[in-house]
């Protein structure tokens, strides 16, 4: 069930595009509140408000917030006439969207006309924290001539405006479009699902690389199959259903004290190993060799390297494109130099999609690797 208590903004600490943190008073204590101002309207000091105090009762990490579920006193709107899919189905906070896949929509004469990526790379992220990183080096690669657009999946937050980095990308240039598939919303374009919303990034954001990620947070219970990191595997199938080329972010780490999050995560090896289906390349960066003697047993163990394409480079300059950015990347609340290889992973494999673009043909297939090879640019191919 959920925990609703009733509670009065104080004041606004916060907003960004679609979203807002304020300080509400709720039995007897001044907490932090999410509001999203498609759901609820703009929450202003002063409201009496409704909020889902479920999160911070449990005591959640990722997650753990008050959310504004109603504000009475704001006056009735309407949903409006075009779009007839739901997002958040049969619940009480069920909302109405136009997407792409509707006659009524705008552009869905672009979306119908793509049938397949043709060759187009697709980042696959089980995190949402590697999203920056991966943006941040093709923009540097092209100096911004690629565009990047985002496909947000329903492994994480539902609604795209809990994202504050999706909002610094857009606004710095280094993300131009965003799709929210499945029952996630509030992306510049809106998906049926994960198949519909890549061909959208394609034909109707018009990507030259697109970054398939959940948004913030996951769920996770520390099984194997209880986590819905696992979409990754499934992303990967459904890229190669649709002629791309799906490049994995590996979840990397030897800063996690999780021991199942311990060089390669579960998380990565169980989808790569087990759910993929069909094959992708696996990029990582150049480390030390101790670290890449644990990789390379986590690989042979999970079967990674027999099904998968795996491909070490350098991928050093990720830290000077998020400097040059200025972003301040974190995931589990560790920034970039207490947690290197994660980002680095995530970088790596925005260069390998930039490598992969430039080096596709008319016929949509990549040229042999060797070229890259041959420019410096891998250090070695397993």
């Amino acid at each position: 069930m959920i925990r609703i208590r009733k509670g009065k903004i104080t004041r606004v600490l916060e907003m960004w595009p679609g979203g807002r943190e304020v300080e509400v008073l709720v039995e007897g204590k001044k907490e932090r509140a999410v509001s999203f101002d498609l759901l609820t309207g703009p929450a202003l000091p002063g409201q009496q408000v409704i909020l889902n105090t479920t999160a911070v009762y449990k005591g959640l990490g990722t997650g753990g917030t008050h959310f504004v579920m109603a504000i009475p006193s704001l006056p009735g709107k309407e949903a409006g006439e075009a779009g007839h899919i739901m997002k958040l189905r049969y619940t009480p906070f069920q909302v109405k969207v136009l997407a792409v896949e509707e006659e009524d929509h705008p552009l869905n004469h672009l979306y119908r006309a793509t049938r397949s990526l043709d060759g187009t790379p697709v980042v696959i992220a089980s995190l949402h924290s590697a999203l920056g990183p991966v943006a941040a080096v093709v923009h540097k690669l092209t100096g911004g001539k690629f565009r990047l657009v985002y496909v947000m999946t329903e492994g994480g937050a539902l609604p795209l405006a809990l994202s504050k980095l999706v909002a610094e990308l857009k606004q710095k240039g280094l993300l131009q479009a965003t799709v929210t598939c499945g029952h996630s919303f509030g992306g510049d374009y809106e998906a049926v699902n994960i198949y519909s919303g890549l061909l959208a990034a394609r034909g109707v954001a018009g990507a030259d690389v697109i970054v398939a990620a959940p948004g913030p947070g996951i769920a996770g219970t520390g099984d194997e199959f209880g986590n819905t990191a696992i979409e990754l595997g499934e992303l990967v199938n459904a890229v190669n259903v649709l002629k791309g080329k799906p490049v994995a972010v590996p979840r990397v780490s030897f800063a996690d004290p999780r021991e199942r999050h311990k060089g390669l995560s579960h998380h990565t090896r169980t989808a790569l190993g087990k759910i993929a289906l069909s094959s992708c390349t696996v990029v990582f960066p150049e480390m030390t060799s101790g670290k890449k003697a644990l990789l390379a047993r986590q690989l042979l163990a999970s079967k990674i390297a027999a099904r998968h394409r795996v491909v070490y480079l350098d991928a050093a300059l990720t830290a000077d494109a998020l400097r040059e950015y200025s972003l301040e990347v974190t995931t589990m609340g560790r920034n970039f130099e207490q947690d290197k290889e994660f980002f680095l992973a995530a970088g790596a494999a925005g260069i390998f999609a930039v490598i992969s673009r430039k080096e596709t043909t008319k016929t949509g297939f990549v040229k042999p690797i060797g070229n890259a090879l041959r420019r410096g640019i891998f250090q070695g191919v397993l």
